[in-house]
């Protein structure tokens, strides 16, 4: 089978297409024949450097398909429409998946729309309800609303949270696209300081939750933006792993709980609880068109360099698909 790996560690134009033994599903496992990936900045990371998540050298981890062949105790069907998440190997056109962690693709998705939906609503609605317990009615801080997670965040806040929603993105392009998908204050943080903005916005009080996708560069005006008992959940380092002169007492005087978490090197028991709760609260929102993927670019399987450079511009609102089959 073909499938894409990196050369040595370094940039896009270290990934290669070769020819690749095709896997075989062990027990409780389907061997999926991929029709479309999405490319995460997980992958970026696993390019970049020889120490990242994955043992297996095929990069990936999310895929939508049919089901070609099922492992022993496995309970989804043979020919089945499925999407979810991979330890690795999603950039081929075969992978195997967990059982437990498949979903079936609803009839009114497209191969490329499911591929959208595994890694970026998985990870938001961690974020915001395991983690972030967001509430009825209360607000939240959504960083890069034009992203694939912040696309994703911002329908599960407003269709499941029924929360009012902050949202920051660097033009007016990704900030008119937020507001279509529920987002209640925009905020272009290129022209505004977004922590005076959201103070504005709720009477000086702050935000109940922040989802921070960038780190230290937003530090100081995170603390300025959230609300006292307020949850903050780091998933991202955009803006930098490292903050100078953190005064803890600033978290300690507005008794703010700090989370940082990442999916994509979690347990696979935690993952497949996490599609198992997801699934049952959100399937039928797709099927309504009241929760939808967000595909912003469709790369044919030749084209995963340019899909790669697409990503690190930040050109993207929504998610970057490979086309596979």
């Amino acid at each position: 089978m073909k499938a894409i790996t990196v050369k040595k560690p370094g940039g896009a134009e270290q990934l290669q297409v070769v020819e690749y033994d095709k896997p075989i599903p062990r027990d409780g496992e389907l061997l999926i024949r991929v029709e479309a990936a999405a490319v995460n900045r997980t992958d970026i990371m696993n390019r970049e450097s020889s120490s990242g998540y994955l043992d297996n050298p095929i990069l990936g981890v999310e895929v939508a398909g049919i089901v070609e062949e099922a492992g022993a105790g496995a309970k989804i069907a043979v020919g089945t429409r499925v999407m979810g998440l991979v330890n690795g190997g999603g950039y081929a056109e075969y992978a195997v998946m967990p059982d437990d962690r498949a979903m079936v693709i609803p009839e009114n998705l497209s191969f490329e729309e499911a591929a959208a939906v595994p890694e970026v609503f998985l990870t938001a609605y961690q974020t915001l309800f395991w983690l972030g317990q967001l509430r009825k009615g209360e607000t939240v801080l959504i960083h890069a609303g034009g992203s694939g997670v912040g696309t994703a965040a911002i329908q599960l806040a407003k269709q499941i949270g029924q929360a009012k929603v902050i949202t920051t993105a660097g033009s007016k392009e990704k900030l008119d696209y937020c507001r279509l998908l529920g987002a209640d204050i925009l905020i272009n943080y290129k022209e505004q300081n977004f922590n005076e903005e959201v103070l504005a916005a709720t009477d000086n009080q702050g935000v109940e939750l922040i989802l921070d996708f960038i780190g230290a560069s937003y530090w100081s005006k995170n603390l300025s933006s959230i609300k006292v008992d307020g949850r903050w959940v780091l998933i991202g380092i955009l803006g930098g792993a490292e903050v100078e002169k953190v005064n803890l007492m600033e978290l300690m005087s507005k008794r703010i709980q700090l989370t940082g978490t990442l999916l994509t090197p979690r347990s696979d028991e935690y993952k497949a609880a996490l599609t198992s709760e997801f699934s049952s609260k959100t399937l039928e929102l797709f099927e309504s068109n009241k929760l939808r993927p967000i595909v912003d670019h469709v790369f044919s399987f030749d084209e995963i360099k340019e899909a790669h450079e697409h990503m690190e511009n930040n050109k993207n609102i929504g998610k970057i698909i490979v086309k596979v089959n």
